[in-house]
């Protein structure tokens, strides 16, 4: 019987698959979860290309600003929300005093009720 280095890619290949073949497998048993990571790769592309553009945000306080206002972006397209109509009465309703400093949980995208038409995004 022919034998593999235990250095060589197969052998990683394989030691990798043994050592997490619980999660490997997960998706056998609960139909909810993808057989790849796709989906999640596509929604972080943006947020990777937008990247270099925090690079010049002046100051470790504006690469956190901008990283905030990304992830708020991307939850409320996530809560297919549109961004844009999302934000704008969010801010809205934060500098006019209906939001008050004790109900900033109300408006984050997942709890968020629009005051009239709603703002999704069509889901094609």
């Amino acid at each position: 019987m022919d034998r593999i280095s235990g250095r060589s890619a197969l052998a990683q290949a394989i030691r990798y698959a043994r050592n997490h073949w619980s999660g490997l497998v997960l998706f056998l048993d609960d139909g909810r979860l993808e057989l790849d990571t796709n989906t999640v790769e596509r929604a972080m592309r943006p947020v990777a290309l937008g990247r270099k553009n925090a690079l010049f945000a002046g100051a470790n306080s504006g690469g956190e600003h901008w990283a905030l206002a990304a992830t708020l972006i991307q939850t409320a397209k996530l809560n297919k929300l549109d961004p844009l109509a999302w934000s704008t009465d969010v801010l809205e309703r934060i500098v006019s005093g209906q939001t008050k400093r004790n109900e900033l949980h109300t408006p984050l995208p997942w709890n968020w009720k629009p005051a009239c038409m709603p703002a999704t995004i069509s889901s094609a």
